[in-house]
């Protein structure tokens, strides 16, 4: 049963809140404290990303190699991405109705210089289509664990399952081993999960002491107008979506508001996955979904980075017009919308993405020098917009995990009525999942 918490005992919920607040004065009474404690999002970052690989590779092949039905696989495949493209289509758009609204690059005057930090982004480029399709595939499965390329695990995961399933009772000693490192994995979770409240105060320290309380001003109508991007998106898009694929809200909310919490403050939606996929089965969606759409999800299903692409386009064509003297109607931002569909297909792996993309497309419409100082701009409040950017991309991946079950047929509502309840915690323990059943019984 579920016991009174001590007021001297807050969950973990409410101690990354509080690490988050306390990072915030630190960053703005005590800026040089900030750059000395950044270590510790470092560490807590490190420990998250040496969990990630293994987590995904054993929960996949659990998820495929115990279901039975490997033709579930392909069909989930399908679903997944024409709701990843569907969704990520309507955040461009809705960005791009944001921005022309708001118009924050109007008056905003362009650096002279690109600077060292947009030189070094522009030395890479996007996969082409086909580079994306090589990529998908490692040569080492060692090496893509190594680096932590999800895309490449869930690949690989995803072809061992099948080989798994293929030898039928022959491979059920390998499937016992899976799903005993999955149980290891989401217990070691927990434990690194403890220290979430120090990294997250040290990333936001370091944020507000390096950037400056300023630099919400200098640059507070783009902010603002992503910010009320990210809001509209989620009341009105994902409102929608949970409404039609029956998705309990109150529920999803109260699972996916801890790991948002650590991708805000840590601006990185990876250093919550671990986390984030173990609330989704405690929502009720199967382990194989949630081992696919999931990782999947973070290169093809990235809603906060297609606002951002929107959003700071416009905002530098509009800043550059003066210079440039080329005003962009409707018609050429729907043509750059189509270009950033097409271009943010070879993410994947690609290091700060989302500025190689604006910075890749831009060049290719505007003087490359005046692409380059716009996107030297948006580089000076990357970090502000990446906390959103971050946060966004986490949750529209969440559900698209709920939906995709709903979609299969294989929603468990019932778990999800229980969720957060002493009845979780009960249900965990019958089915032999300690893990799970200790954060129930915490309520977290």
């Amino acid at each position: 049963m579920k016991t009174q918490r001590a007021w001297h005992l807050p969950s973990l919920t409410t101690q990354i809140l509080i690490g988050l607040v306390v990072g915030v004065f630190i960053g703005w009474l005590r800026p040089t404290w900030g750059n000395s404690i950044y270590f510790l999002r470092d560490i807590f970052l490190n420990l998250i990303k040496s969990i990630i690989g293994p987590l995904v590779f054993s929960t996949l092949v659990v998820g495929i190699a115990g279901g039975g039905d490997l033709r579930k696989v392909g069909r989930m495949g399908v679903k997944a991405l024409i709701y990843f493209e569907i969704i990520t289509t309507l955040a461009l758009f809705l960005g791009l109705a944001v921005v022309n609204i708001t118009k924050p690059g109007v008056g905003v005057p362009l650096a002279g210089a690109a600077g060292e930090a947009v030189q070094k982004i522009g030395e890479t480029h996007p996969r082409t289509f086909v580079e994306t399709l090589v990529h998908i595939f490692p040569a080492s499965v060692v090496d893509s664990l190594v680096r932590g390329d999800i895309l490449q695990i869930v690949a690989f995961a995803v072809l061992f399952a099948m080989a798994v399933s293929a030898i039928g009772e022959k491979g059920r000693p390998m499937l016992v081993a899976m799903e005993s490192l999955s149980q290891v994995m989401f217990k070691l979770t927990n434990y690194v999960m403890q220290f979430a409240p120090f990294g997250v105060a040290a990333a936001m320290a370091h944020t507000i002491g390096t950037q400056g309380p300023g630099v919400l001003i200098s640059l507070g109508n783009l902010i603002a107008s992503y910010y009320l991007a990210l809001i509209l998106f989620v009341v009105l898009i994902f409102g929608i979506i949970m409404f039609v694929a029956r998705v309990p809200m109150r529920q999803f909310v109260r699972a996916v508001r801890e790991p948002a919490t650590i991708a805000f403050a840590t601006t990185s939606s990876e250093s919550a996955m671990p986390k984030a996929m173990q609330a989704m089965e405690r929502l009720g969606v199967p382990k194989r979904i949630v081992g696919f759409v999931m990782p999947t999800g973070y290169s093809f299903n990235l809603d906060g980075s297609m606002i951002f692409l929107a959003i700071t386009s416009v905002f530098i064509v509009e800043a550059a017009e003066p210079v440039t003297h080329q005003h962009f109607g409707f018609g050429q931002q729907l043509t750059m919308m189509l270009a950033f569909v097409i271009t943010s297909k070879g993410l994947a792996g690609v290091p700060r993405a989302s500025i190689l993309v604006l910075l890749a497309t831009l060049s290719g419409i505007l003087p490359p020098p005046v692409a380059a100082s716009g996107v030297a701009i948006v580089l000076g409040i990357d970090a502000i917009m990446d906390m959103g950017r971050s946060a966004m991309n986490l949750i529209g991946n969440c559900l698209a995990t709920a939906v995709i079950a709903r979609w299969e047929g294989e929603f468990d509502d019932e778990r999800a009525q229980i969720f957060g309840t002493p009845q979780e915690a009960e249900l965990d323990l019958q089915e032999g999942d300690v893990a799970a059943a200790e954060i129930a019984q915490r309520g977290e």
